[in-house]
């Protein structure tokens, strides 16, 4: 295998044809969400088994993208691809044909396994379309469907629900998937296989097992109280186990399922760092704010989407400025701004009350998209050009990992401290509610004894402890953004150059 690749003859086809299979990923790991309440009537489920329509995609997702470079290298790029997208169209008409809950989990966990390959996949297709000098340029282009996805699923998903029925949530992927399939077979070139590599069964279940017992601890340890329950324990012992099994194996194996060695190449790592940074604060925001929009400031479906709406204007605006200047510049100027962006913007919420206006939210949350948008380029700049193109499938899908874990982190801490922060203010407030208060008496009177008056109180309550729960986190998102400055001074600049590949300089 010489590790070099043609450039393809239809770069921009080739562009919008992995755009879009990206895109539908990213549109399903969100849209689900808001269909849940329709879903679980439909199925007659409890609120903890309708989750696991959102918790069997995420965790099988999780668990196939490791395998994305092995497949790729033994089968062919294209061909793993092609099947790829093909099988997650064929499982969305599933999806939305379901009539038990145990056929429509059975259906995401396809789905989700499928789905899984598409971003590492297409991540790598758009950095060897291109020359190093243009690949800027191509990941902001990427980079607009692969990401664009998760902010478009809410609202995209709230009219389908409204107006058709949430098995149109799955169905509106079926043409864009079968267009999708066949940009792909038409206008993807094949790499070179590797016809001799074996798979690492051990290396694959360990690891298997440690990222889905992960994935699974994150997503139901807010509803099983965390370690005061045994699942969430056993799920915690099997991630370190398995981790422990698969580093032990792979330090000791001549053909391990992962190439540790990526991990020696020290912009990579950062790399991979900012991207599970850039999961953290840029994922929880967007589960957070539709239900602060509905339960605190009290909007309907279509306004919280309208709201949601400039977060991703100004990720698309940065995005393609980025892309610009990416390759001009350091790139570490870039994302010093973003990350000070994203800080601003939660350091701003922090300070909202109930009766925030329309005007506040609207500029946050592009404040929000132009930090989020302007790191995205850059640090694939920094993660990816000392990795040689023959290990870029594998690069690409260990740092989608990262990032989809910290994506995971971060919204499972928010909730966490949300419900936690929620009850503790709840009860602090309590203590200060008395008929014998003057104001108590002056805002209820004269009715302070019955029982409307009780659950406007009641309700209040519930609105007050929530709102303040809602600036913690935000307050905690600008710490964390602030926190990942000092990153950038281990940074080493490119110096340009050809590709280092990783696995011979490891030996």
């Amino acid at each position: 295998m010489t590790g070099v690749h043609a450039l393809p003859k239809h770069p921009l086809l080739v562009t919008f044809s992995v755009m879009l299979a990206s895109l539908l990923y990213s549109i399903d790991w969100t849209i689900a969400a808001v269909a849940l309440p329709h879903m679980q009537g439909a199925f007659s489920a409890t609120q903890d088994q309708i989750g696991w329509v959102i918790t069997s995609y995420i965790v099988s997702s999780a668990i196939a993208i490791s395998a994305a470079g092995w497949l790729s290298a033994r089968f062919g790029r294209k061909r793993v691809f092609v099947w790829a997208m093909a099988g997650f169209t064929v499982a969305s008409v599933f999806c939305g044909a379901a009539e038990t809950l145990e056929f429509e989990v059975a259906a995401r966990v396809v789905q989700g396994m499928c789905g899984a390959f598409l971003i590492p996949l297409s991540h790598a297709v758009i950095l060897d379309s291109y020359p190093p000098s243009e690949h800027g340029k191509a990941m902001a282009l990427w980079g607009a469907g692969s990401v664009f996805g998760s902010f478009l699923g809410p609202t995209l998903g709230g009219y389908l629900t409204e107006y058709l029925s949430w098995h149109w949530i799955f169905y509106i992927n079926i043409p864009f998937g079968i267009a999708a399939t066949l940009g792909i077979a038409l206008f993807v070139p094949e790499i070179e296989r590797d016809t001799t590599r074996r798979l690492d069964v051990f290396g694959f279940l360990t690891l298997a097992v440690a990222i889905g017992s992960f994935q699974l601890m994150l997503d139901r340890g807010g509803s099983l109280d965390w370690f005061q329950s045994s699942e969430i324990v056993t799920e915690a012992i099997l991630c370190v186990a398995g981790l422990y099994l698969f580093v032990s194996h792979s330090l000791t194996t001549d053909r391990s399922f992962l190439n540790l060695s990526l991990f020696t190449q020290r912009n990579f790592v950062l790399g991979c760092s900012f991207a599970f940074m850039y999961g953290l604060l840029t994922v929880p925001p967007i589960v957070l704010m539709p239900s602060f929009l509905q339960d605190i400031r009290g909007y309907d479906i279509e306004d919280i989407g309208l709201l949601q709406a400039p977060r991703g204007i100004g990720m698309l605006i940065a995005m393609i400025v980025g892309g610009r200047i990416t390759g001009k510049i350091d790139p570490r100027p870039l994302i010093a701004i973003g990350l000070l962006c994203i800080a601003a913007s939660a350091l701003e919420m922090s300070t909202w009350t109930g009766e925030v206006g329309a005007w506040p939210l609207v500029w946050t949350n592009f404040l929000q998209g132009i930090g989020g948008g302007i790191i995205l380029v850059p640090i694939q700049v920094i993660a990816f050009p000392s990795i040689a193109p023959v290990l870029r499938t594998e690069a690409a899908a260990v740092y989608n990992l990262i990032r989809s874990i910290g994506a995971s982190i971060g919204v499972s801490a928010t909730l966490t401290l949300f419900v936690r922060a929620g009850s503790t203010h709840r009860a602090r407030l309590a203590e200060h509610i008395s008929p014998y208060s003057e104001s108590m008496q002056i805002a209820v009177s004269p009715h302070l004894d019955s029982l409307k008056a009780l659950a406007l109180m009641d309700n209040e309550l519930d609105a007050q402890a929530a709102m303040l729960a809602y600036l913690g986190d935000f307050r905690l998102l600008a710490f964390a953004a602030v926190a990942g400055l000092p990153l950038l001074l281990l940074v080493k600049r490119n110096e340009g150059g050809e590709p280092v590949d990783v696995a011979m300089a490891a030996e």
